[in-house]
């Protein structure tokens, strides 16, 4: 159901403030930040100007020599092939794109934003010495900055290094140099305190912005008692702590202050409303308690007051309304109280107003609205505002967007707002609004309205059924309509039929009866539709089948992209509240849930190939599961439950890769549920209430584990005991038999010659780790299978070869012990050495299931994984044949082996680093189907006679279900490897494997166990005692001591701030690992002698 609710209030608040660059020019002197957004270009066209002009007097003189090496220097840290046009046979002052000189051939200016260049920042830039104009944004750059990098360029003026992937921390011993006026290192992966020192030298500084970092410690407040002249302070976005200091109050200049999204707390400093010429303050998403102060209404130039997202508690201050100035007033998902001040209607300048989840009250119309002409956007939404719309809204013209949802507001919607000619958006959901015919006749006058959530209000009434209600021409601009909630009585309405353009149809929880009309599959726009809660009855109609946006991709894509004015809150089937802020977010989907609908679900269903969600639950449907539904391989959620649907699941929705909630349960479903793929994620939910379903998940096995499951209806009970009964006698008459044809049958095998003993196939030995050896005949219970590579073919091996290689899988032969089982190696006659890895259990797989998984494992080849080279099936024993790695895992020569870690130089351990990320790029990206390893580390990354890297047990937590292994962690990783997003939900990502491999990157580097109870508790878990070391500014002290002092710091740093990339808490701040395999080719192929 499309409503907003009081659940709301803890969705993310990033609704209306954007943040916008900082200046880039001191000379500029209105903030960019309170001027509509097309503004914030003027300083980069003044910059521009500016650039172009001092290019334009370049003088004669030919490009200074040390200027020109440094220049090509700093062009060496730029990876190959380069895009910049610089040449060692050309000028630089003249020819060089970027490069801008002064009348003595010096350059001044090196200005190359957004020109895809990946490297480091190479120490020779800083011998530019007369270099004014640095910008290097919007580009691939990674790694530290040079030690006394800013010292050093001691004329520069504009530095602009944002949007690239910068790390570490400032140089301990950096200084701004006096002339800096703007320092820009937004959006980056910086971290460490900002001291006083490095802001002490900058008495010119006007702008100085590093949002979007780690920055920790203190906010940097005594940067104003350096610098009277700043204008720009921006520290969105980082780690910063604590309460905020007293000092910004001494900013006398200071137009613009934005700490938003830290971990700020405490009450919000008196001093910052002391700076008269401030025009933002905007410190949203902390933890700021208290209240307004009333001496906010001092900052009479302020236009934008951005608290929302904090804790602050009491009143509005009363003579708000003094802000004469104010445009935007977000104090939207706080603990604020009593009523709105009514000296607030006098600030005429506002454009947008957003009060929304907090504590207020009052009469709403009591408030005289109609002086804010210039009102864009309300949000009153999860209040407590009793009486009706006020009539004088309606004189704010310029509105696009109402929110007045969760609130107690009644009587009718007035003919007053049809004169909103502009209005786009209006919510007024979860009131007790009246007169739903009313509404519809006079909200056809918004000619612009786009999105139209009326839910839960109108209770009882009903559907006007009446087809001319609304005509050809009315609300063609209309794309969401949420009806929902309300009770309704009557059918689905005809009129809606017209609504040409809409895309989401809520009418979920009323009391609607009758048929699903056919019509709604002539509705090309569609793409969400919620029928749920209803009391509709007949067949799945088959005109939805037809849906455009649902069945065709040129359909699919042509889904509004464009955002919308305010968040839509859509809460399915009583599910969580989840907010969307993009139209094209909202899942393509179908709800139909808990209603009276029959007959069989049609196989047609199968061409709605892009839709994400279907809900049938709750249903009388009969039938079977159509394979259909296979098709539908965009799906994500397939409810099905609580209908009397018959036969078997299709195994072939296994095929369904991205389904992560599926239910079947309560149904008359029987046979096996399949296994493998996402089926192995569900859990035993998802099919209780089905008694003839069999399947490992209900601890009920199929009888037959060959897949030819026979009908349940035909094994009786009663025939069965009977049946034991003669099986157990004559089961004990056969064993004796069956051993002496074995001992026979081995005894003329090992007599056989080689050519003969092939062919005899009939003969299989199977093993088992307790009885050692038992013999079988039966061709169909056993199987060996080796797969063809490029390498030499093993053709020839039979079951008897493995025996005896292992001697019997004797336990001297263990090499290895892992979540899957242990690990034998295993020499053959002619020397070829394999391991061989006998899982544990059957892992809930039945053969055929088994078989398919890891033929399909079988097509991942590179030269940095561990190939699979067969496998072997015989009853509950399944076997896996490698490569065998003769140099064990690096977990071993890190961790286990004495003195292992000495033998592992910086060189060897960086190649190692190398090909594994190589090799898990190939599983993400090239191997088809793409893989997730889940289980990346240590241990399963093994090295071969030239320690080359190769991962190892990839694919294999695929073929594992959650209920067959106490130790969760298994499915999805191992402790210390697992990313903290794993917390939330147990379903393994790309970006999951990302932060485990780079804890192994941690672990080459420390030489430590990603977790070691051994230590202080600090320093118990890698990943923090990491961040913590490189926090204190000790990061040379993360290093193996086997690897200090042997000239390859730099190099290691460089991994170090990759490695830390990889286990951002963020999951969507980690690179991608074809980032990490270029960084660390770029580290790998600078890499030389010691320095």
């Amino acid at each position: 159901m499309i409503m907003d609710n009081k659940d709301s209030r803890h969705q993310s608040a990033l609704t209306y403030h954007q943040f916008r660059p900082a200046m880039l020019l001191t000379s500029f002197h209105s903030s960019s930040s309170s001027v509509p957004h097309h503004k914030s270009f003027y300083p980069i066209i003044l910059i521009v100007v500016l650039l172009l002009s001092s290019v334009a007097t370049i003088c004669n003189a030919s490009c200074n020599q040390l200027d020109r090496d440094s220049l090509l220097s700093f062009s060496v840290g730029i990876s190959s092939p380069s895009p910049l046009n610089w040449s060692s046979s050309t000028d630089c002052c003249t020819l060089w794109e970027g490069v801008g000189c002064d009348d003595n051939g010096r350059v001044i200016t090196l200005w190359l934003p957004s020109r895809s260049l990946f490297g480091n920042i190479t120490p020779a830039i800083a011998n530019l010495s007369k270099l004014s104009q640095l910008s290097l944004s919007n580009n691939r750059f990674f790694g530290p900055l040079p030690d006394e990098f800013f010292k050093s360029i001691s004329s520069l003026q504009i530095i602009d290094l944002s949007y690239n992937r910068l790390s570490g921390r400032l140089p301990l011993s950096d200084r701004l140099p006096s002339p800096i006026k703007t320092v820009n290192l937004s959006s980056n992966h910086f971290n460490g305190t900002i001291l006083s020192s490095f802001l002490e030298p900058a008495i010119n500084l006007e702008s100085f912005d590093i949002s979007n970092n780690s920055f920790s410690g203190p906010i940097p407040s005594f940067i104003c008692s350096y610098s009277a002249a700043v204008r720009v302070l921006d520290f969105t976005s980082n780690d910063f702590r604590g309460q905020m200091p007293q000092g910004f109050g001494s900013c006398s200049s200071l137009v613009t202050l934005r700490a938003g999204f830290n971990h700020l707390s405490g009450f919000i400093p008196d001093d910052n409303y002391s700076v008269s010429t401030l025009q933002e303050i905007s410190l949203p998403g902390n933890k700021f308690s208290g209240p307004i102060p009333e001496s906010i209404v001092n900052l009479v130039n302020l236009r934008i007051l951005a608290l929302y997202g904090n804790e602050l508690t009491g009143l509005i201050p009363q003579d708000i309304g003094r802000l004469s100035r104010l445009e935007q007033l977000l104090l939207h998902i706080n603990n604020l109280n009593g009523t709105v001040p009514p000296s607030l209607m006098t600030c005429t300048r506002l454009t947008v107003l957003n009060l929304r989840v907090n504590f207020l009250e009052g009469e709403l119309s009591a408030l005289d609205f109609s002086n804010l002409s210039r009102l864009g956007i309300i949000d009153l939404g999860n209040n407590f505002f009793t009486g009706s719309i006020p009539q004088s809204l309606f004189s704010c013209r310029s509105l696009t967007a109402i929110r007045l949802a969760t609130n107690y507001l009644t009587g009718d919607i007035l003919p007053g707002i049809k004169y909103l000619q502009a209005l786009s958006f209006l919510s007024v959901s979860n009131n007790s609004l009246t007169n739903f015919a009313g509404a519809i006749e006079v909200l056809k006058g918004c000619k612009n309205l786009t999105t139209l959530i009326l839910t839960k209000n109108f209770y009882n009434e009903t559907l006007p059924g009446n087809g001319n209600l609304i005509g050809s021409e009315d609300f063609q601009n209309l794309q969401i309509l949420g009806l929902g909630g309300c009770n309704f009585t009557g059918q689905i309405p005809t009129w809606l039929v017209k609504l040409g353009r809409v895309e989401v149809l809520d009418l979920s929880m009323n009391q609607i009866t009758g048929k699903i009309p056919g019509w709604l599959g002539t509705l090309q726009n569609l793409f969400y539709l919620d029928l749920s809660q209803n009391f509709l009855y007949g067949g799945f109609p088959i005109e939805l089948t037809q849906l455009q946006r649902l069945a065709l991709q040129d359909a699919a894509d042509q889904v509004d992209r464009s955002a919308l004015e305010l968040p839509v809150f859509v809460q399915p089937n009583n599910a969580s509240n989840q907010q969307y802020n993009l139209l094209s977010n909202l899942p393509p989907a179908i709800y139909l849930g808990n209603n009276h609908l029959d007959g069989n679900i049609p196989t047609e269903i199968g061409q709605l190939k892009y839709i994400h969600v279907l809900d049938l639950s709750k249903n009388n449907f009969t039938g079977n599961i159509p394979e259909t539904i296979s098709n539908l391989t965009n799906m994500e959620k397939l409810d099905l439950s609580a209908n009397n649907l018959s036969g078997e699941i299709p195994s072939s929705l296994k095929g369904l890769h991205f389904l992560s909630s599926f239910s079947v349960a309560h149904n008359n479903l029987e046979g096996p549920i399949p296994t493998g793929g996402q089926f192995d994620t569900f859990p035993i939910t998802s099919f209780l209430g089905n008694p003839g379903l069999c399947g490992q998940i209900l601890q009920h096995p199929c009888p037959d584990q060959s897949g030819t499951t026979q009908p349940f209806a035909v094994r009786k009970t009663a025939k069965r005991k009977i049946l034991i009964g003669l099986i157990l006698g004559i089961s004990f008459g056969i064993a004796f038999t069956v051993i002496i044809i074995a001992f026979w049958i081995f005894s003329k095998r090992r007599i056989l010659p080689r050519g003969d003993a092939e062919k005899n196939d009939l003969e299989i030995v199977s093993y088992n780790s307790t009885s050692g050896l038992s013999a079988e005949i039966g061709k169909d219970n056993s199987m060996l299978v080796m797969f063809p590579t490029n390498k030499d073919q093993i053709n020839d091996l039979t079951i008897f070869d493995i025996l005896r290689a292992t001697n019997n899988f004797n336990q001297a032969n263990i090499v290895g012990c892992g979540g899957f089982g242990l690990v034998y190696k295993a020499t053959l006659a002619d020397g070829t050495t394999l391991a061989i890895k006998k899982l544990s259990g059957d892992m809930g797989l039945i053969e055929r299931e088994f078989k398919a998984e890891v033929e399909v494992l079988s097509t991942a080849q590179h030269e940095n994984l561990v190939s699979l080279q067969g496998y072997c099936v015989h009853d509950g024993c399944r076997l896996l044949f490698y490569s065998y790695m003769q140099n064990g895992s690096l977990d071993y020569w890190l961790h286990e082996k004495t003195d292992g870690a000495s033998l592992l130089d910086w060189p060897t351990r960086l190649k190692i680093a190398q090909g594994a990320s190589c090799g898990l790029a190939y599983m993400h990206q090239i191997c088809e189907p793409h893989i997730v390893h889940r289980d990346i580390k240590s241990s399963n990354i093994l090295l071969d006679e030239k320690f080359k890297a190769h991962v190892a047990d990839f694919g294999l937590s695929r073929m594992i279900l959650p209920y067959q292994t106490h130790v969760t962690t298994e499915l999805v990783g191992t402790l210390g490897y697992i990313p903290p997003e794993y917390s939330q939900s147990w379903i393994a990502t790309l970006r999951g494997d990302v932060y485990s491999f780079g804890v192994v990157m941690l672990e080459l580097l420390a030489g430590r166990r990603p977790v070691d109870m051994s230590k202080p508790k600090m320093s118990r878990e890698l990943v923090v005692w990491v961040h913590l070391m490189r926090n204190e500014g000790k990061q040379e002290e993360i290093f193996d001591p086997i690897l200090r002092d042997k000239g390859f710091e730099e190099e290691m740093l460089q991994v170090l701030d990759v490695a830390c990339m990889c286990v951002s808490q963020n999951p969507f701040k980690r690179p991608t690992i074809a980032e990490v395999v270029e960084w660390l080719n770029r580290v790998v192929s600078n890499h030389g002698a010691p320095k």
